[in-house]
């Protein structure tokens, strides 16, 4: 089985030591993913004060989030409607509904299977973090 290390150009930059996807096979595996901006680094609705999250807009991070993801895939060959697997975690199980919402904007007829995790907090003050699974379009050649 072959590997490939996928990084996109469009998305933000990992904040860690990680690639945005890895390629195997016909999979894709996208790493966790937030809504930070390419080019400012900003998250989309954030209020922070000293370091601190003061307010947020879910819709808006669940938004660029899936812009993010959405990048991601066509670079490595896939897009939205060849995801199979979706994990998401928010920091407030209260923002279902509206997380929701946005979610379905993208996946109104290709509904993948998907998990909802509450979690304590998110690296940058993000509020929704996605994890995603594809496959390829079509095996590259």
């Amino acid at each position: 089985m072959w590997l490939e290390r996928v990084q996109c150009k469009g998305a933000p930059a990992p904040l860690g030591n990680y690639s945005h996807a890895i390629v195997a096979g016909d999979w894709v595996y996208v790493s966790g993913m937030a809504a930070r901006d390419p080019v400012t680094d900003q998250v989309p609705g954030l209020r922070v004060e000293h370091g601190r999250k003061i307010s947020y807009d879910i819709r808006a991070e669940t938004k660029a989030t899936l812009e993010n993801v959405r990048k991601i895939l066509e670079t490595a060959g896939s897009d939205l409607s060849h995801v199979v697997d979706v994990t998401v975690y928010l920091t407030d199980m209260a923002d279902f509904g509206a997380y929701n919402e946005i979610y379905a904007e993208y996946f109104a007829v290709h509904r993948p299977a998907r998990t909802t995790l509450g979690v304590a907090s998110l690296p940058g003050n993000i509020s929704i973090e996605m994890k995603v699974t594809a496959v390829r379009k079509e095996q590259p050649r």
